[in-house]
């Protein structure tokens, strides 16, 4: 098993995935889980091994307040403990590990490490999810067969829009003013682009601007949660608040080489306007699922099961916030791993 921070909260899913009367099933730091809803609606995760033959307990049914196993009908409650065995009395070894879930800004969040830790107020603050409203909000995920490192990377270093997103988000990143600095334990990098050619998926709050000033700032946390912020302003005039959106960015390792993204993008502006979501939903598409995904699937398969740091990458100044979100995250993880 790799090594992942425990003692955090990793996103399961958006609230919608999991049905009343259904599971989902997720593998997260090659843990295995299985999520099911109680009576009440209550969001709960099992492991997905029945303890009696180690079959996937989401291949089984749920309901109510039970997840009965499909290969020989033990049933478990949202505690883990057994509550029903057609073969016999309830034996205190028929139980599966539960986990610490909670809903917050539209997702179902998970911890994997010491229960008594899981503090709710640990919940990375995506409030701005909450603040817009639907017709302005677009979920989405995108399983990506890369390390979930390789997918923060991407997002901390955005020069690579100028050349793999030329179409829609490119041409001002490269020459763009950049600085990065640690604020606690976030890292924080920005970009502003000044005086420039806005690239199309700007131009929604310049009203015909030909010349723009473009301010994009992502905001990182442990093990690899980011908000990416971006406001497009006609060239010499103030940022506004009303012209600025947040997408959430959230890797989440399933296993070493692979990773659940997801994502939420949000928006001050043109907040009922229906066709300019479907406009964003196909751009944003476009540019995860057929630019971003294949490339950096592609990096993994060249990279194989090696450490990133072995291969000794070749690191430039555009690297500095990647570089340091890392390092941040490496000593979090030794932290909270036993000596020895």
């Amino acid at each position: 098993m790799g090594r992942y921070l425990q003692n955090t909260w990793y996103q399961a899913g958006w609230s919608g995935d999991l049905p009343p009367q259904g599971n989902l099933a997720r593998t997260i730091c090659e843990v295995p889980l299985v999520f099911f809803r109680t009576a009440e609606g209550t969001a709960t995760a099992l492991l997905d091994r029945c303890p009696h033959r180690f079959v996937p307990l989401s291949a089984g049914k749920v309901g109510p307040d039970r997840i009965t196993c499909g290969y020989h009908g033990l049933a478990f409650g949202a505690d883990g403990r057994c509550v029903h065995n057609p073969h016999g009395p309830i034996l205190g070894a028929l139980a599966v590990r539960a986990f610490p879930v909670i809903e917050r800004h539209l997702a179902i969040w998970v911890w994997l490490g010491e229960a008594d830790l899981a503090d709710a107020s640990l919940v990375p603050d995506l409030s701005y999810i909450d603040e817009t409203p639907p017709l302005a909000r677009i979920t989405g995920y995108m399983p990506t067969a890369a390390n979930y490192q390789l997918l923060a990377d991407n997002i901390l270093d955005l020069s690579h829009a100028d050349f793999l997103h030329p179409d829609t988000l490119g041409g001002i990143n490269t020459t763009a003013k950049s600085t990065h600095r640690q604020d606690g334990e976030r890292v924080i990098v920005d970009w502003l682009a000044e005086d420039c050619v806005p690239p199309p998926a700007f131009r929604a709050t310049l009203h015909g601007a030909e010349r723009a000033d473009i301010w994009t700032e992502v905001v990182w946390q442990a093990p690899a949660v980011m908000t990416l912020g971006v406001a497009a302003m006609v060239a010499g005039t103030p940022r506004r608040a009303e012209d600025e959106g947040y997408t959430l960015h959230n890797m989440v390792p399933e296993t070493a080489t692979t990773t659940h993204y997801f994502y939420c993008a949000t928006r001050r502006f043109r907040i009922d306007d229906e066709g300019f979501t479907a406009f964003l939903k196909v751009a944003l598409a476009q540019a995860f699922t057929q630019e971003d995904k294949p490339m950096l699937e592609k990096q993994q398969q060249r990279i194989g099961e090696a450490e990133f740091w072995d291969l000794q990458p070749v690191l430039l100044r555009i690297d500095g916030a990647s570089t340091r979100a890392r390092r941040l995250l490496e000593a979090r993880i030794a932290a909270e791993t036993p000596a020895g």
